[in-house]
């Protein structure tokens, strides 16, 4: 019988060349965590992000030092920043979707130029997933401030230019995009239940902030208060169009 790890990556379609490369370690180094022995504990969080398994799914053997309760959000993995997000992760969270896409950021730029991710996000509005996405308003005085905390002045309000142009082929294929002028402690990139949550940290960009991705088991749990959030904003933002 295969081991949990090597169904996994079979169910994601991965090889043992492609996890090589993606971790940075040598072709036979997989085979042998596929044959039984233990990763180290930073390719075993790699290793879960990238399967979509928990890592006690893939490593039965490993103790439970504390067992969630059911009706508690999970935590899944948590990334020192969001640069270390892997590439693909972010059109693997929105591809999952099947009632509900929210981006909710000051620009998202580095969203609006991934290819993937747009191609994605304009599949899932066609196939009737509903897609909000509220950007910061370029004009207004809360995103000026931002600009200047992070010390690029005008340049917030040109990203946030941009990312609309980017975003052009999403709200073609039927999302609605909304600006807000608040200020942000976080920006939130849900996909139903799945939740990447970009911290703000005053004085950094968002791609130097750490990133959490939460799995919803409550309804009254983290991940809602979240929600929540994007909620308040896109009630206060105004339609734009593009």
């Amino acid at each position: 019988m295969k081991r949990p790890l090597a169904r996994a990556l079979r169910g994601a379609g991965l090889t043992t060349v492609d996890i090589a490369t993606r971790l940075s370690v040598d072709p036979k180094t997989v085979q042998r965590w596929m044959a039984g022995r233990m990763p180290y504990p930073r390719h075993r969080i790699a290793l879960a992000e990238l399967t979509g398994w928990s890592m006690h799914e893939l490593w039965p053997e490993l103790p439970r030092l504390s067992e969630p309760s059911s009706q508690t959000d999970k935590i899944r993995i948590v990334y020192p920043h969001r640069s270390a997000v892997p590439a693909d992760a972010w059109s693997r969270l929105f591809a999952q979707a099947q009632n509900e896409i929210c981006i909710l950021a000051y620009s998202a730029l580095f969203l609006a130029e991934d290819i993937t991710v747009t191609d994605t996000l304009r599949r899932k509005a066609k196939t009737g997933v509903r897609i909000r996405i509220a950007l910061g308003d370029p004009n207004g005085v809360e995103i000026a401030g931002r600009g200047n905390d992070e010390g690029i002045g005008n340049g917030m309000s040109a990203r946030i230019r941009t990312a609309q142009v980017g975003f052009r082929p999403v709200t073609d294929a039927g999302a609605t995009l909304r600006l807000h002028d608040t200020v942000l402690y976080n920006s939130i990139y849900r996909a139903d239940d799945q939740v990447l949550i970009n911290t703000h940290i005053y004085g950094h960009p968002g791609g130097h902030a750490p990133v959490i991705h939460l799995c919803q088991r409550a309804t009254d749990g983290m991940v809602s208060t979240y929600v929540d959030s994007f909620e308040r904003v896109w009630t206060t933002s105004h339609d734009f169009t593009i």
